[in-house]
């Protein structure tokens, strides 16, 4: 039925769990700088994340958004696929993108204009800073620093929650294309880049199964409102 559809049982329970203690591992072998063992946590956080998504019933451009970051956290583990990666991440993007502006993130955009703006700014400054340092990664680094760009902005019309998860995956990603155009990076940047992605991703996946749960026990509240009042 409708009002058991997001619903929390103990498989999502014990699949986010399982998420969480396997990004916390992930992060320590980082902070270690434990290779191969971090590569393989790593390429464990996407699906866990997605099954987490599915035993909530949430959106399948979700889970598809979630499994094409998965591919592209692998692709990026194996020398000469970072294009290959950086395409399944761009695909990730196109899947964000997309659902958000099916769910209405134009129109919430529309009533505030300075987000836009100020993430056109932000992507343009972005893009000038890194230009000089890419050398043939500057078409694709622009155009797909674009997408996520996209992915922050029409995030930021689904409320706060979903809006810090497309900002961290922004300033994620800004952080590896730092390191491609040798600019300055923070201490211990893999560790920021990994603490950052997993929290973005974490951040738009719960709060778009959040909202989804909202709607759903509105819907209920408005069914049942509807039936007293019809008896």
């Amino acid at each position: 039925m409708q009002n058991d559809v997001l619903r929390a049982g103990p498989l999502s329970r014990t699949v986010l769990i399982a998420f969480w203690v396997c990004s916390a591992v992930h992060l320590a072998l980082v902070a270690a700088g434990a290779d191969p063992m971090n590569s393989v946590t790593k390429a464990l956080l996407m699906p866990l994340l997605a099954v987490w998504v599915l035993a909530q019933r949430g959106p399948r451009p979700v889970v598809a958004a979630l499994l094409l970051s998965w591919g592209g956290d692998v692709a990026l583990e194996v020398d000469g696929f970072f294009l290959a990666g950086m395409a399944l991440f761009a695909g990730a993007h196109v899947c964000y993108v997309t659902y958000f502006v099916r769910e209405g993130a134009l129109d919430a955009l529309r009533r505030r204009p300075v987000i836009p703006v100020v993430y056109t700014i932000v992507w343009v400054t972005l893009v000038i800073a890194l230009w000089p340092g890419l050398g043939d990664l500057r078409l694709p680094v622009a155009g797909y620093s674009l997408l996520l760009t996209a992915t922050a902005v029409t995030a930021a019309g689904h409320g706060l929650r979903i809006g810090a998860g497309g900002a961290l995956f922004l300033l994620s990603d800004t952080l590896i294309a730092f390191d491609l155009a040798d600019l300055p990076l923070p201490p211990m940047n893999g560790l920021v880049v990994m603490a950052t992605y997993i929290a973005a991703q974490y951040l738009l996946a719960s709060g778009i199964v959040n909202r989804l749960r909202a709607r759903n026990l509105h819907g209920q509240a408005v069914a049942r409102g509807e039936a007293r009042g019809a008896t």
